[in-house]
């Protein structure tokens, strides 16, 4: 298609700017057509050299689902121990994880050993086979939002436990774990906003060079 219209193009807007993480779900179950259709959007996505590097964990098992837990507990402790004071008091209050609620976890990773591609573009810069899962992850972000879902990412992790808890080839690499659900509500504004820890920048910043 050569020309998209109006709408189309406010309606992108509109998706973009309602993207937001989640990280209050709902607990009813996703059906699993949804998914598969949030989850089909990765074959969409570019990746360097065509190389595909991702790789997908359905994190399921009540035992998996615990460890993943258990492993965000940790890390959030430790992580608020290493604040004082008032911001110390802001980080305890902020909710980083849906893990406990959301219907649906996925662990993405990127194959750093995949022969897919034969190394085009990752030769001089490895990390773009990285960038590209991260590029794929943001395809499914909107598909997701599109069809109401929410995503939270959990970055507050211990990635070498999770590897060894997921049993994961020792190649792999953790881009992200992902809370997928309904949200309980629905914000435009970040909650780090909303909370006082962080703020938007008023203007994008652009150098010459």
């Amino acid at each position: 298609m050569d020309e998209f219209s109006e709408d189309f193009r406010a309606g992108l807007h509109d998706l973009m700017r309602w993207r937001r993480d989640v990280r209050r779900f709902r607990t009813d179950p996703l059906d699993e057509a949804l998914v598969q259709t949030c989850l089909d959007s990765f074959t969409l996505a570019p990746s360097v050299g065509l190389s595909e590097p991702w790789r997908i964990i359905r994190v399921t098992s009540d035992t998996a689902r615990q460890a993943a837990l258990e492993n965000f507990q940790t890390a959030n402790a430790r992580a608020l121990a290493g604040y004082n004071g008032e911001k110390a008091a802001l980080y305890a209050g902020l909710k980083l994880s849906g893990m406990s609620d959301a219907p649906e976890q996925l662990a993405i990773y990127c194959d750093d050993s995949t022969d897919k591609g034969s190394g085009l573009g990752a030769g001089t810069m490895p990390e773009m086979r990285r960038y590209s899962v991260v590029g794929a992850i943001s395809l499914m972000w909107l598909t997701a939002r599109a069809h109401g879902l929410g995503l939270g990412w959990v970055s507050v992790l211990d990635p070498v436990r999770l590897n060894r808890d997921l049993d994961v080839p020792k190649d792999w690499s953790l881009v992200a774990y992902l809370c997928m659900g309904w949200p309980q509500d629905n914000s435009l504004t970040p909650e780090l906003e909303t909370k006082g820890w962080e703020t938007r920048a008023p203007s994008l910043k652009i150098e010459t060079r």
